[in-house]
């Protein structure tokens, strides 16, 4: 996940050195749906929790889909990971005798400068380290030959296995149901305010959408300790304000280093999260703060800095910089984050977890929108967490950047609308799919020819994609 390196320059476009909260005493929602709660004793945040007028509907009938999810993940001790997608009948016998074929994998890499000679597949086929490096059949078969009289070596035992079989039920969520609710949640320096054109776009089509300032962010309360903006420290209050507005079928869009607090919500309850966006967040890596990093300056050098960081975040930050995109930055105090939270945001993105393989045990189809001008995520790093996610789509969008929200509101909105009513196209049945786990149908719309994308990527396609 993006840790962040210049995404902290949103915090230095105000010069204020703290924020501003309405007492807890008045926390009632006002007419904008503007709310303040109370996550732990002197930490309030700022929330816009819109609940529209709808008319009274029945629950979701019997529409939708079911995906059959088997998945075997092996992790090795010299840092590779592979990933099986398996059929019915080949878990059985996996569980039965271990010697099952997998329909497909996914090789990843978890750490360079390893020493330790790779390892061959569980499943008997071709090294692939020894593939790309052109050494085919012919030359193994030579060298097998000139080791034929020195003793065997054991096969390398995993550092650890993990089987994953779960069965979806995927379905349309409508603004209608009142059992759906829509969280957004912004990433460093920003605040609720970058999400205005999808809060009110969602909320006029009837859905209920939560939308919070992160501790230090926007109008929420700005500790001045450290320790109140690790990742677990902020990803605890996600935790609160998700148990505390959270239905029956939650959808969770996240952008930048917000993607990592719903990553971390769709690990920690994925029978309540129905669906997942990430926007521009970037590879499934586990946080770490960077030592050599400008924002480990002290508070007062990157105060002073103020004017030249700005800059330089409107020019990697939007496709362009026109007046339009200067006033994006100024409205509404989006971006309004003191230096100290600045540099306490990035020297606490530690998360260790969150890793290849947490990120691989997410089940919730995943909706991963890209900017393609963006200069802090390249896309590449999207396309793995593709590889990696079990059931994902990427689209790429021509006209964005890391912003890309703000920058074209309408194909965002129009993208993860039309993800929000996507289900599979029949369900499944477990007598034809008995070989092979189902293949997820693309959202469909007439609209969607309009938007520049790449195409759907699954775990069984990722096996046969380059990064």
């Amino acid at each position: 996940m993006l840790t962040g390196f210049v995404e902290g320059l949103f915090c230095c476009l105000s010069s204020r050195s703290s924020n501003v909260v309405v007492p807890i005493e008045t926390s009632e929602p006002s007419a904008d749906g503007y709310e303040f709660v109370e996550v732990k004793p002197g930490r309030v945040l700022r929330v816009r929790h819109m609940l529209p007028e709808r008319p009274v509907v029945e629950e979701p009938s019997g529409q939708g889909g079911t995906v059959s999810c088997k998945r075997k993940i092996t992790v090795y001790r010299n840092g590779q990971l592979y990933i099986e997608n398996l059929g019915e009948r080949a878990s059985a016998e996996l569980k039965g005798s271990g010697e099952a074929e997998a329909n497909s994998t996914v090789e990843v890499e978890l750490a360079e400068g390893k020493s330790t000679p790779p390892v061959s597949p569980p499943d008997g086929r071709p090294d692939p380290a020894k593939e790309a490096s052109g050494e085919g059949p012919g030359e193994a078969q030579a060298q097998a030959g000139e080791r034929k009289d020195q003793p065997k070596r054991q096969r390398r035992k995993p550092k650890r296995t993990i089987v994953i079989d779960c069965e979806r039920r995927v379905s349309a969520c409508k603004g209608t149901h009142p059992d759906v609710a829509l969280f957004f949640v912004h990433g460093v320096g920003g605040s609720l305010d970058i999400w205005n054109k999808q809060l009110d776009f969602f909320s006029r089509l009837g859905y209920e959408v939560i939308a919070p300032d992160l501790a230090g962010h926007g109008a929420s309360s700005a500790p001045q300790i450290t320790a109140a903006y690790t990742f677990y420290a902020l990803a605890e209050d996600m935790r609160i304000i998700f148990k505390r507005y959270a239905k029956k079928r939650n959808v969770l869009i996240g952008h930048s280093y917000g993607v990592s607090f719903c990553t971390f919500l769709a690990h920690e309850y994925p029978e309540q999260i129905h669906k997942l966006v990430m926007i521009n967040g970037g590879g499934p890596t586990a946080l770490e703060p960077s030592l050599c990093s400008i924002f480990n300056l002290p508070t007062c050098v990157l105060h002073c800095m103020s004017p030249l960081l700005s800059w330089c975040f409107l020019k990697a930050g939007f496709a362009r910089q026109g007046s339009k995109e200067k006033q994006l930055l100024r409205e509404n105090n989006a971006f309004n984050v003191s230096s100290f939270v600045l540099r306490a945001m990035m020297s606490g993105q530690y998360w260790p977890e969150g890793d290849e393989v947490y990120h691989a045990e997410i089940t919730a189809p995943t909706l991963l929108v890209h900017g393609m001008h963006d200069k802090f995520v390249p896309v590449e790093e999207d396309q793995r967490m593709a590889e990696i996610l079990l059931m994902a789509f990427l689209k790429v969008l021509e006209e964005g950047s890391h912003m890309v929200m703000m920058e074209c509101p309408e194909t965002v909105n129009t993208l993860l609308y039309e993800f929000l009513l996507w289900e599979p196209a029949t369900p499944p049945s477990s007598k034809t799919n008995s070989k092979s786990r189902p293949e997820t149908a693309k959202p469909q719309s007439d609209q969607s020819r309009t938007v520049p994308t790449d195409r759907p990527c699954t775990a069984r396609q990722a096996s046969n994609s380059t990064s």
